[in-house]
């Protein structure tokens, strides 16, 4: 063995350690670099070459840099983290949502109390302007609030539009420079090393990505990655990057959807594929939170709207002459939407529409409804309460949940469909449209008074219209008592003979209404409610008449005052033709304010579990292809010394040259 094999020996060991030595350079200064993976050199020892004394080493060839990476705790990380987004903007956005349903006296619940209780001073003083202005001042304000809580569920709509396009551009730029860094690594993939900083580039990339889209990824054969999302739509393969965009709701143009561009155009993606990062959690607040918010909001607005205007109907005005009350309230008609898609007239109208017309305010649902073509019963069309997904078949002109449904111009067809929203837009336009404080109709049409000749201590506590069955003509009426009943609890028995000589019959108990008594035998139903106080005996009677002197009346005034103990918010019919209670107005709102406060509640919980099984996934991936700066020190130190080392192996091999050369001199 030669001394060039020496010299050859040092060299190598001087090449291997300076190039250890840049790799720890190179950890060392990307030690907190985000998605870098530690890189280590790969030494091999040559095959040895044979001498008569045997096999002499070579030294050592540097076969290439790897980089520390776990394919599946990559994976794990970015997928974790891409759902750890998703619930931590379902927070953001449901947070924010929380602030339209606020308790105490910034609720529409507390606006409609004062708006009902300033009726208590209209009792007291029917004909004062003053009370009669507060009550105009109520509604005023709780109009506002219902206009203002729609108006901000629409700025909140509009927020998540511009949201979608801002992830949706980021979403587009990062498929691309993932794109190009495939197409760099597949150049570099025939030299037989790997591109580590540029793998670790794309991963990073990727990791990046999966906050706004759940993605997944398939490696290719040249190296490149394949990215896909919403379960194999692919977004990247190769070096080709495809792009989303934010389209049009196909029903209402205020709403946006998700699009992907292939050779054909934009393709529609559904929401329920999309699992994971802000993207699919923006499309959710929209479709579900927004569009439940807006339905809660305006079964309410309607319900109350709607109740009070007609109980102000069934009073008496301070006009002169009187008449019965106009509208206190306004609000905005229901509407269908049609598909995009559905067929159209030759002038680019809609074939098809339909008109929605509110039939029963109590029976009113927060829920918008799908309407299609029953492809099993011709002629008849399938109704889809979107809230809980119950579907009903019903004929063209039914009523169903308390808004009736009418198509208008051609039949639909199989491929036709609408949108139905007979609450959603309720509240955004709620007015006041009254405003003379002498249009408060507090009086009520018919009047009662107790004969002076009376035994008993019955007094009329309230006399008000509840329907349009009331029949001024069949006043003056008279309403004796008879004896008591002894198949019922307190019960008195009545005979009410009208003006046209007319009788009906009936038992009344203390808290019971006269005049509306749907269990009595036959039915009673003349269209007002007499209630009365104290205990009647026998052959006393009432007197009921047409009001004479509207300005001291008060009898509409106190039905208004009823309004708040009434359950009609939300009622349904059952199968068996029965009524479900529903809420009243401050029940309503409480439970519309306890859903919201639930969903963010399960947001905040999802959030952090979210959060910390994608820090701890993280940790996980970082531990193995993390930069330890202690370790790297250490492997500092040691090919420092074997450098040294090396360098002492080619100065000796120098030496021994030098005296051969001396030698050879001489």
């Amino acid at each position: 063995m030669g001394n060039s094999a020496l010299m050859s020996l040092g060299m190598r060991a001087m090449f291997a350690n300076q190039a250890a030595l840049q790799v720890i350079g190179q950890n060392i200064s990307n030690a907190n670099t985000p998605g870098y993976s530690r890189q280590s050199l790969q030494l091999t020892t040559p095959e040895g070459q044979y001498t008569g004394a045997g096999y002499f080493g070579k030294g050592v060839v540097i076969e290439t840099v790897t980089r520390s990476y776990n394919a599946f705790l990559t994976t794990n990380a970015s997928a974790t983290k891409s759902t750890a987004y998703m619930d931590q903007t379902s927070l953001e956005q449901l947070t924010q949502l929380e602030k339209l349903f606020p308790p105490g006296t910034q609720g529409l619940g507390y606006a409609a109390s004062q708006f009902l209780n300033a009726m208590v001073d209209v009792t007291s003083r029917p004909n004062d302007p003053s009370a009669r202005q507060v009550v105009l001042g109520r509604a005023q304000e709780l109009a506002a609030r219902f206009s203002n809580a729609g108006e901000q569920l629409q700025q909140l709509q509009a927020g998540v539009v511009s949201d979608l396009k801002a992830n949706v551009d980021v979403i587009n730029q990062l498929a691309k420079q993932i794109a190009a860094a495939n197409d760099q690594v597949a150049r570099s993939n025939g030299n037989g090393h790997t591109p580590n900083d540029l793998l670790d580039k794309r991963d990073q990339l990727i990791s990046q990505l999966s906050q706004y889209v759940q993605v997944t990824t398939l490696a290719q054969d040249d190296g490149t990655v394949g990215v896909f999302i919403g379960g194999g739509q692919r977004l990247v393969l190769g070096a080709d990057a495809q792009a989303l965009k934010v389209t049009a709701d196909p029903y209402d143009p205020a709403r946006a959807s998700l699009s992907i561009i292939d050779v054909s155009g934009p393709r529609k993606l559904d929401e329920s594929i999309l699992t994971g990062g802000s993207l699919s959690a923006l499309l959710r607040y929209q479709n579900k939170d927004i569009q439940d918010a807006r339905n809660l909001i305006g079964q309410m607005a309607t319900a109350l709207a709607t109740r009070v205007n007609d109980q102000q109907a069934l009073g008496w005005t301070l006009t002169n002459p009187p008449g019965t009350g106009n509208p206190i309230f306004s609000l905005a008609p229901p509407r269908a939407l049609p598909a995009e898609t559905n067929a159209r007239n030759p002038d680019g109208t809609f074939a098809s529409k339909v008109d929605l017309s509110i039939s029963d305010a109590k029976l009113l649902q927060a829920s918008s409804y799908k309407l299609e073509l029953d492809a099993a019963s011709p002629g008849q069309y399938k109704l889809t309460r979107l809230s809980d997904g119950l579907e009903r078949t019903i004929s063209d002109g039914d009523s169903v949940d308390g808004f009736t449904v009418k198509v208008v111009g051609a039949p639909l067809t199989a491929t036709d469909s609408l949108l139905l929203e007979p609450v959603a837009q309720a509240s955004v336009d709620m007015r006041r449209v009254l405003d003379q404080t002498t249009g408060i109709a507090a009086a009520s049409p018919v009047s009662a008074t107790t004969d002076v000749n009376n035994k008993g201590t019955v007094s009329v506590d309230a006399m008000y219209a509840v329907n349009n069955k009331l029949n001024l003509s069949l006043t003056p009426a008279r309403l004796v008592f008879g004896d008591p009943n002894p198949s019922i609890t307190n019960g008195v028995d009545y005979t009410i003979t009208l003006s046209d000589g007319s009788t009906l019959t009936g038992t009344w108990t203390p808290g019971s209404p006269i005049g509306n008594d749907p269990a009595a035998t036959p039915p009673i139903d003349l269209g007002f409610e007499l209630r009365l106080v104290g205990v009647p005996k026998k052959n006393d009677a009432i007197d009921i008449t047409t009001t004479k002197f509207p300005a001291s009346n008060n009898g509409n005034a106190k039905a208004f005052l009823n309004i708040q103990k009434e359950a009609f918010v939300g009622q349904r019919l059952l199968p068996d033709g029965s009524l479900a209670a529903g809420s009243t107005i401050n029940d309503a709102y409480a439970a519309a304010m306890s859903e919201i406060g639930a969903r963010v509640q399960g947001a905040q919980y999802l959030s952090n579990v979210s959060s910390a099984v994608a820090a701890d996934a993280e940790t996980s991936r970082a531990s193995q292809a993390g930069v330890n700066l202690d370790e790297e020190a250490a492997r500092l130190m040691q090919y420092q010394q074997g450098y040294q080392a090396a360098a002492k192996v080619l100065q000796t091999a120098q030496t021994v040259f030098a005296e051969l050369l001396t030698l050879a001199q001489r």
